[in-house]
């Protein structure tokens, strides 16, 4: 999202925001008596828990990182995610913003606001945790040894209200587990981790093994509601959007969404991944608003349990530019891009990427960076669009390791020397001195964190310009170190054509310049791709780019208007090379009534192709281009 720098309520506690509020504000490094593992095996022994499931749920909740006591999206603190009830945070997710989240320009702007948005419920696991162990709420926030006993102390009270023994035997514990993470699908992501163990380094350097329990086997309680488009076994929840006319002497003016017959009107091709920037319980209510929004699916943070509102075949209003609702399906996820922390939970990247293996198998949508967008990644369809759109899921969203999860992992498929590469820095290591994730401060230091994203100058020197988008930042330009601001920033998982190398650093194609990033041998923040690229044809000495890929003019029927082919505002010049990600005939769909039997897809002759032009991508006309193939 873009900057929406509104307050956080804060029930009990005075919050001006997560990412700098006094929950942790005062936390200060302390000497760590063991080792993380040697941690997890104390509290097992203490309080007679399977170290292995300690270990599995741990993983799952927070891949075993303190997050230098700083809270989830979901308010959960620590290694074993010790929810704190008393920060409930309340904002929705176009509050601020001056994007129109249905994107067409045929329709009058949409400016949603959403009607008394109130905070949903967080649960007080970190307090109740506090009660039995006699640890202080503020240690269990900051001290991961004593947050790792606290969360086994509440895995063990689960255990006994269940009435069952303290056994020895992970499998033992699946109902114990079902309800420390809140949903029995979570207690099956338990037993994948158990069955393929894991092994990582935390983000405070201390290396935790969990070793591999080949045979073991899931419960599979999860179900799905009859009405949703999940894979088996998610437990998808079906809190529908309303379809309803607002007015009943006026067609044109209805929410939240528009009923469609996808994919047989038109291929769905990209799911666009979004954050909510407010908390679940009440962003699947502004869902449910007829004078909101909608989009298809919302992830919960705390156990990545999924709702679907949206059937698949209809287009949610969601990514602010109507060709790509029109092809695309919306995934939010509970979260903030920067003041509710800065990390999203293992188990919602794990019930989104299970959620979106489903999607890409079901409608054959590639599995790349160039199809899985970011909302920072969708285009504006018309350049007075490009400064409004949205930023999520922000830098702090881990590309590789959803990736990863995916079954797609980001690996090179080009040499060292390629003519193309594919953006893929080091997440816990890369740090960027980012600014604006305290409200009260813009100016000041984001909390350090790793991240996806890399600088872009305008030469070969970390002391060089930030390179310019005159789209986002009119008229001059000028970047800033905004988390908030991509507009000089290349993302994990993009493929960009190569413009120079020059010691360690390497130039890129993009927004029309050379951008440099640094990508030392030591530490590359790239790897090496192949595909094809665009370039101007023989003789232009430029073409224009695209936000949106609508039909020619002679393809529309009398009674539907002509869309505008506008141009954007920057300069795709003869020498320069975008990659090519798809190839599509021009399409509209004109829905502009609540009456669907007026709802037509115009279907042109025109070709374009999907390019990486800038940190979003857009849109040239085949027959300005020629196309090459690089390695």
């Amino acid at each position: 999202m873009r900057a929406r720098r509104h307050l956080l309520v804060a029930a009990a506690v005075g919050l001006a925001g997560l990412a700098t509020g006094q929950a942790y504000a005062a936390y200060q490094p302390k000497p760590v008596p063991v080792t993380r593992q040697q941690a997890f095996a104390d509290a097992a022994k203490t309080e007679h828990v399977p170290l292995k499931l300690l270990l599995a749920v741990s993983y799952l909740e927070s891949r075993w990182d303190a997050n230098q006591g700083r809270p989830s999206v979901g308010a959960g603190y620590g290694p074993m995610h010790l929810t704190d009830g008393t920060l409930v945070p309340a904002r929705e997710h176009f509050s601020g913003g001056t994007e129109d989240p249905r994107g067409d320009t045929s329709r009058p702007r949409r400016r949603p606001r959403a009607r008394g948005v109130r905070p949903g419920h967080v649960a007080q696991t970190l307090q109740q945790a506090a009660k039995l162990t006699g640890a202080s709420a503020d240690d269990l926030r900051t001290d991961a040894t004593a947050n790792i006993r606290a969360g086994a102390a509440l895995l063990a009270h689960y255990q006994r209200r269940l009435r069952r023994p303290l056994s020895s035997n992970p499998s033992a514990w699946y109902q114990a587990t079902a309800r420390y993470g809140g949903t029995s699908w979570f207690a099956d992501q338990v037993v994948n981790v158990l069955r393929t163990g894991e092994s990582r380094t935390t983000d405070d350097g201390q290396r935790v093994t969990l070793a591999a329990t080949p045979g073991l086997k899931a419960v599979r309680t999860a179900a799905n509601a009859a009405q949703t488009e999940c894979p088996p076994d998610l437990g998808c929840e079906w809190i529908p959007a309303p379809y309803q006319q607002l007015d009943p002497k006026d067609q044109t003016k209805y929410g939240n969404h528009d009923e469609a017959r996808r994919p047989l009107s038109q291929r769905i091709r990209y799911i666009v991944i979004h954050d909510t920037e407010g908390d679940y319980a009440s962003s699947v209510k502004l869902a449910q608003d007829p004078t909101y929004l909608a989009w298809n699916y919302t992830v919960r943070s705390s156990d990545g349990h999924v709702a679907q509102h949206v059937k698949n075949k209809d287009i949610g209003w969601h990514a602010g530019n109507w060709y790509i609702n029109s092809k695309s399906i919306g995934v939010e996820h509970e979260g903030f891009l920067a003041q509710g922390g800065t990390w999203y939970t293992e188990a919602m990247y794990r019930g989104s990427a299970e959620l979106v293996r489903y999607l890409t198998r079901e409608y054959g949508i590639p599995v790349d960076r160039a199809h899985i967008l970011g909302h920072d990644n969708v285009p504006g369809g018309v350049p007075s669009d490009v400064a409004g759109m949205h930023q999520d899921p922000g830098p702090y969203w881990d590309w590789a390791h959803y990736f990863d999860l995916l079954g797609r992992p980001l690996h090179a498929t080009g040499g060292a020397n390629a003519g193309l590469v594919t953006i893929r820095p080091d997440y816990a290591t890369n740090t960027v001195p980012y600014t604006g994730c305290d409200a009260k401060n813009p100016s000041a230091a984001c909390p350090e964190h790793g991240g996806g994203d890399v600088l872009l100058h305008t030469a070969p020197s970390a002391d060089a310009p930030l390179v310019k988008d005159v789209g986002a930042h009119p008229p001059n330009g000028d970047a800033t170190m905004s988390v908030y601001d991509f507009s000089a920033r290349a993302s994990t998982g993009q493929t960009y054509a190569v413009a120079g190398r020059q010691g360690d650093w390497t130039a890129i194609w993009y927004l029309g310049r050379k951008a440099w990033f640094h990508d030392p041998a030591s530490a590359p923040a790239a790897v090496g791709a192949r595909g094809l690229v665009a370039t101007p044809k023989p003789g232009a000495k430029s073409v224009p780019i695209y936000g949106r890929a609508y039909p020619e003019a002679s393809a529309y029927p009398a009674n539907i208007p002509v869309q505008d082919l506008t141009p954007m505002q920057y300069t795709f010049a003869a020498g320069q090379s975008y990659p090519v990600a798809d190839v599509a005939r021009g399409e509209y769909a004109y829905s502009k009534t609540f009456d669907v039997s007026t709802h037509v897809v115009v279907k042109g002759r025109s070709k374009y192709y999907e390019i990486q032009f800038g940190h979003r991508v857009y849109y040239v006309k085949a027959a300005d281009v020629v196309l090459r193939r690089v390695s």
